[in-house]
């Protein structure tokens, strides 16, 4: 969690699902075809759409603080987007004078999306994953792809959900929540997080990897990289346990894909062979000192007990809960799913506003409210009740505690039925937060990539002995996208993690 600031009132708001208006189709052009179909949305509306997503999803994710890595990434991606449909001679006027916007998200999740009207995203953890420029170029054209094909307004013409998917298919369930947390916790009433959970069709998916192929090959780039890095989403499931990441549930298996993508790699190298720029070195340069894996400096946990540097706070975590930590809030979710602890700053100037502001909230039935403490702060608290969808309760307590000129929000969720035996344990993270300061914990730095030159003939498995930022050595190999045991020649240059 870094320092932004999320009212408890809004939390709980967007723990109650809101309705979603189904949208009229309308008949539009479509950038690749240049023919009409049924949308869910005109252009002019999906661009509306993906700038309000956008700052949303700033908020929520959290961009990436290096604007030299920011700036490189734009780069590459503008040079792609000279080369779509979407600015080609015969591309209508409203399509050519489209910006786009490449950022780069903070997160060390594997992976990219785009959301409709020209916003276009990669974490940190893609970048440190991808091998040379090239790569990224695919992955770029990828997500370009997918907002010139309109694939989520025509998802949602499809479906007659309107809004509901238009975002959906762009950042998918399992971006950054992971599996069934983000549709029962984080189903939010937001324009970007209700978008959230819908995933394009299979069929999208190859269109858009065609297309990345086409634009990455026009743009000179030695496309034919692209397939390796599918080997690399492949190897980090199997990493993982899974045949196929979470995130990537509804793209083709990524061995299929590294098979195609060479396939069309190859056909677009017989019509452009000046497509030859690889890039590795720029790819090098850029990723140097990147953080790798997760950022302590924003939260970690140790011994079930949330740490966070920047913020100087501690408190204790729910035994067996699972911890989402975003970049404006923490989730912690019980084992069954069937309790939530929701953890973030609050806007308001002290508890007692913000406890106040949290007692308005519309559709809350406020049962008891009252000073409380917290390792002898100041704090607020709130109990209060509100009708799920289905028509049973769910009990809530919101806890507000006054820390270092902030205000600090718990809000705890249960069924009304089961509350009183999730009660004590939200009340231990509640009453057990306060000052952190451990010296060693106050200064601790997150691990980096380092790129380094191999002196001698050596292997991953030698050079990797001890990598850092919860890297394995079979990590550090996939970072490389070599064999663990492969021999590296001697000057070679190779991406560890200290």
């Amino acid at each position: 969690m870094t320092p932004r600031s999320r009212s408890a009132g809004f939390v709980l708001m967007t723990l109650l699902a809101c309705s979603i208006a189904a949208s009229a189709c309308v008949m539009q052009r479509n950038p690749l075809s240049g023919r009409s179909r049924a949308y869910g949305y005109t252009w002019q509306q999906e661009i509306r759409l993906g700038t309000e997503a956008d700052a949303q999803i700033q908020a929520e994710y959290g961009l990436y603080d290096d604007p030299a890595l920011t700036a490189w990434v734009d780069s590459i991606g503008q040079a792609l987007l000279s080369r779509s449909h979407l600015r080609r001679p015969e591309a209508a006027e409203e399509f050519r004078a489209t910006q786009f916007h490449f950022r780069v998200l903070d997160s060390p999740v594997v992976n990219a999306f785009a959301l409709p009207g020209g916003y276009v995203y990669v974490t940190r953890g893609l970048l440190a994953h991808v091998e040379n420029e090239a790569q990224l170029a695919v992955v770029l054209g990828h997500e370009i792809g997918h907002v010139a094909g309109r694939h989520g307004s025509k998802r949602a013409a499809s479906q007659m959900l309107g809004q509901a998917l238009l975002i959906g298919g762009a950042v998918g369930g399992g971006l950054l929540f992971g599996d069934d947390v983000a549709s029962a916790v984080l189903n939010l009433g937001s324009t970007a997080a209700q978008l959230l959970f819908l995933s394009y069709g299979r069929d999208d998916e190859r269109e858009s990897d065609a297309l990345g192929v086409e634009y990455a090959s026009l743009a000179g780039y030695d496309a034919a990289q692209g397939a390796a890095f599918f080997g690399t989403l492949r190897r980090l499931g199997e990493q993982s346990g899974q045949s196929l990441p979470g995130f990537l549930s509804t793209h083709p298996d990524p061995g299929e894909r590294e098979v195609t993508v060479g396939r069309m790699a190859g056909e677009w190298a017989a019509r452009v062979p000046s497509a030859e720029r690889i890039g590795r070195d720029r790819l090098l340069r850029a990723v140097s000192g990147l953080v790798a894996g997760e950022n302590p400096r924003a939260g970690f946990v140790r011994a079930d007990v949330f740490l966070h540097p920047d913020l100087a706070l501690q408190y204790p975590v729910p035994s067996g809960f699972r911890v989402v930590n975003q970049a404006s809030r923490v989730v912690m979710v019980a084992p069954q799913q069937d309790a939530y602890l929701l953890f973030a700053l609050d806007p308001a100037a002290t508890s007692r506003e913000a406890a106040e502001a949290f007692s308005r909230t519309q559709g809350l039935t406020v049962l008891q409210s009252g000073i409380g403490s917290s390792n002898g702060l100041p704090a607020n608290f709130v109990l209060a009740e509100t009708a799920s969808e289905d028509g049973s309760m769910i009990r809530v307590r919101a806890h507000f505690v006054d820390y270092g000129g902030r205000v600090y929000a718990f809000t705890g969720i249960a069924s009304g039925r089961d509350y009183a035996t999730w009660e004590p344990v939200f009340l231990r993270s509640m009453h057990g937060f306060g000052p952190l300061r451990d010296p060693a914990v106050l200064s601790v730095q997150p691990a980096r990539v380092h790129v380094a030159r191999v002196d001698r003939p050596s292997t991953l498995r030698a050079l990797a002995a001890t990598p850092g930022g919860g890297f394995t050595p079979e990590g550090i190999a996939i970072l490389n996208q070599r064999g663990i045991d492969d021999t590296l020649p001697a000057g070679a240059a190779v991406k560890l993690v200290r």
